[in-house]
C-alpha cells in the first residue's frame, strides 16, 4: 500500500485514535466511496494535486503528490438515499416506518451500521419518528427534508458572501443558484434537487449545469468524490484515487523526466 499525505482534524487525547475508514454509497452517484469516521464525526475525503509533485517522507519519496484532506460532512446528505429507499414510498402513500437497524443493513456495506449512534440523532430532523416502548421507527418526511434543505441553502448563501467578495457583489439570485448547485453535488436530481428548485422557483437546468461544470474549478473542494482502491502487490499501476469527473489528459513537456527514474539513475551511478 502506497503512503499518502492526509490532513485531518486532531482526534485529541480523548478520541479513538485515528478513527476508521468506512465505505458508503455516494449520495448522488451511488458509487462506493470511502469516508473517515472519527470521534463520532463523519468526514469526506478531498484531494488536490499540482501538475507535477511528489512528497519527501523521511528517506522515502512518494510519487503520489496529492494532498488529501478530510472535512466534516452532514450525515443527513449521505443517508437521504438510504432512508428514501427504506420507506418504500408508492405514489401518494408516504411509505412505511422502519427500525434503524433494518434501514442501515445494506448488503456489502457494513460501514452503515457503524454510524448508528450518529444517524439516530441526525435523521430525526428529516424523519417522522414513532416510539413503541424502547423501540424507535423512522420514516422520511418530504416536508421536513425540504425545510432542512432550505436551511442549508440559507447557511451556504451567508457563508459564500463572507468567504468571497465576488459573491457579496453579485445578484442575490445568482448566489442562490450557486448555493443550490453546491448542495446539488450531494443530491439526486429526483426527487430532492427538483423539489428544492421548484420551491425556490429556480430553473433546474441552470442549477445542474453549474453542478456538472464545477469539476475542476475553485468549488471542486465541495464535491471531490474519492474512491480508494486496494492495490494488489503485483499491480503497481492500480489507480489510487478517482474523482467523480474524469480529468482531462495532460500533454507532457518534452525532455521531462519522472522523478522516480531520476532517483533510480542516481542510485545506479553510486554502484
Amino acid at each position: 500500500m502506497e503512503t499518502r499525505v492526509l490532513i485531518a482534524p486532531d482526534p485529541g487525547t480523548s478520541g479513538d485514535s485515528l478513527g476508521s475508514t468506512i465505505t458508503l454509497r455516494h449520495p448522488k452517484s451511488g458509487n462506493p466511496t470511502q469516508y473517515l469516521f472519527v470521534n463520532g464525526v463523519l468526514q469526506e475525503f478531498q484531494w488536490f494535486k499540482n501538475l507535477y509533485g511528489s512528497w519527501f517522507l523521511g528517506d522515502h519519496v512518494s510519487e503520489d503528490g496529492r494532498l488529501y484532506l478530510s472535512t466534516p460532512v452532514d450525515p443527513v446528505f449521505i443517508m437521504l438515499p438510504t432512508f428514501e429507499k427504506a420507506r418504500m414510498k408508492k405514489g401518494d402513500d408516504p411509505g412505511k416506518f422502519r427500525q434503524l437497524d433494518e434501514i442501515l443493513f445494506i448488503d456489502g456495506y457494513p460501514g452503515y451500521q457503524q454510524l448508528t449512534s450518529i444517524v439516530e440523532n441526525h435523521m430525526q430532523v428529516v424523519c417522522e419518528v414513532k416510539e413503541m416502548g424502547s423501540l424507535k421507527f423512522f420514516r422520511l418526511d418530504d416536508s421536513k427534508v425540504l425545510r432542512w434543505l432550505c436551511y442549508k441553502v440559507c447557511q451556504l448563501k451567508q457563508t459564500l458572501s463572507k468567504l468571497d467578495k465576488n459573491y457579496a457583489a453579485q445578484e442575490e439570485k445568482d448566489t442562490l443558484v450557486d448555493a443550490v448547485s453546491i448542495l446539488g453535488e450531494y443530491l439526486k436530481e429526483e426527487p430532492w434537487l427538483r423539489l428544492l428548485c421548484n420551491h425556490l422557483k429556480l430553473n433546474i437546468l441552470e442549477v445542474t449545469g453549474k453542478t456538472q461544470g464545477s469539476g475542476e474549478g475553485s468549488k471542486s473542494g465541495f464535491s471531490n468524490e474519492i474512491q480508494f482502491y486496494q492495490e494488489k502487490s503485483d499491480d503497481k499501476k492500480a489507480p489510487i484515487a478517482k474523482k467523480g469527473r474524469q480529468a482531462k489528459k495532460v500533454k507532457l513537456e518534452t525532455e521531462s523526466h519522472n522523478i522516480k527514474d531520476m532517483f533510480t539513475r542516481a542510485t545506479r551511478k553510486k554502484k
